[in-house]
Formats: C-alpha cells, sequence, structure tokens
C-alpha cells in the first residue's frame, strides 16, 4: 500500500470518528446548555417569604438540542471505498429542553438563619420560548408533588425551531406553592453556523 493511500485512509477513519453514524435522527451537543443565573450547580435565583421565615431558589438550564440527519459520503481522495456517515447541513434544526434547580430553606428560630431543606414541597416550573418577534415558540409547564427540597427536573420541549430564526428569549420560574416565585430571563441565538462549517468541512459537531 503505498503512502498516499495509507495517509488518505487515515484521514477517513479520523473523519468518520468524529461523526457517528447516529442513523436517520441524531443529536448533536446534549451537553451544552445556557444557565440563569450564570455560574456552576449551586447558582441559583432566591427569595424570601414576607416573615423571612421561608426562601426559595431556583435554576434554568436551557438544552437547545441541535438535531440533523446523518448522508453517507465517499471516502477521500485515494480511499473513495472507505464510506463515512456525516452530518447533513441540511437538515440542522433545534429542539429544546429544559431543566429546572430548586432549593427550599425553612428558618427553625430565627430569621434567615439556622434554615434546614427537609421535608417534601409541591413546586411548579414553568418556562416560555419567545421568538424575536415576541411570538410564543414553546412553553412547558410541570407541577411536581411531594418533591425533595432540593431537586431537578428535565422537561422536552416538544416543539422543533428552525435555524438561523432569530435570538429568542427564555421566561421561566419556580415556585413553591404557598411561598413564592423566583424566575428569570436568558437570550438564546438560534444559529446553526458552527454546526454547518463542521459539517462541511467534515469536523463534525463540537
Amino acid at each position: 500500500m503505498n503512502r498516499t493511500r495509507i495517509v488518505a485512509l487515515a484521514l477517513a477513519a479520523t473523519a468518520a470518528a468524529l461523526v457517528p453514524a447516529l442513523g436517520q435522527g441524531a443529536t448533536a451537543a446534549e451537553g451544552t446548555y445556557l444557565q440563569d443565573p450564570a455560574g456552576g450547580e449551586k447558582s441559583m435565583k432566591s427569595m424570601w417569604t414576607k416573615d423571612e421565615m421561608h426562601k426559595v431558589e431556583g435554576q434554568l438550564r436551557f438544552f437547545p438540542g441541535v438535531q440533523y440527519k446523518t448522508v453517507t459520503r465517499p471516502g477521500p481522495s485515494g480511499a473513495p471505498e472507505f464510506e463515512r456517515r456525516v452530518g447533513d447541513p441540511r437538515t440542522l434544526a433545534w429542539q429544546p429542553s429544559y431543566e429546572f434547580g430548586w432549593a427550599v430553606s425553612d428558618s427553625t428560630l430565627v430569621k434567615k438563619a439556622l434554615t434546614t431543606k427537609e421535608g417534601k414541597h409541591p413546586v411548579v416550573v414553568h418556562a416560555v420560548l419567545r421568538a424575536p418577534d415576541r411570538s410564543k415558540a414553546g412553553e412547558v409547564r410541570r407541577e411536581l408533588r411531594d418533591r425533595p427540597a432540593t431537586g431537578r427536573e428535565r422537561v422536552p420541549g416538544g416543539k422543533r425551531i428552525a435555524c438561523d430564526t432569530g435570538e429568542y428569549t427564555v421566561e421561566w420560574s419556580v415556585t413553591r406553592s404557598g411561598y413564592g416565585t423566583v424566575s428569570g430571563t436568558l437570550r438564546w441565538d438560534s444559529s446553526c453556523e458552527q454546526y454547518r462549517t463542521a459539517f462541511t468541512t467534515g469536523e463534525g459537531p463540537r
């Protein structure tokens, strides 16, 4: 086997590994998300009840969930029979999901002090995805009963969003019934350019 063919086979193998064969449907960058408030796992917005004896904290992680189909392409020059599965940029779209985090604290003796996170709580999570023209592009709401004082809940959005349709706004809230609500917003750019470029160059999604 000559050197040119060896190099071509190596390049084809590398490209194939970057975009796995995922059948007709695929989800890339599943772990990529936007968070409000920004920061780590424990970064949350909070509010106290009027008597300052109960605190509600909340957080949203928005997963854009890029979707695409794969197609079969021939290998590089020198090894065209070494076929590979690559993302088809014409099929790119988004299918968001929402992950809510919460924490409920109760003061035992002193206001805003000596708090505990115990018991079961009714929690309501809600999010609205608004298009650039402020119309409602998606909405999720879930009533969670008997949940621990700290927890997380992932909710599928159930709506497909076209690529490159502008900047969207996510309005979200976490409510502990009887205590109060924390809420926030975050912005999301629906551009698929980075994925389109990656598929065109054969590098796959990052």
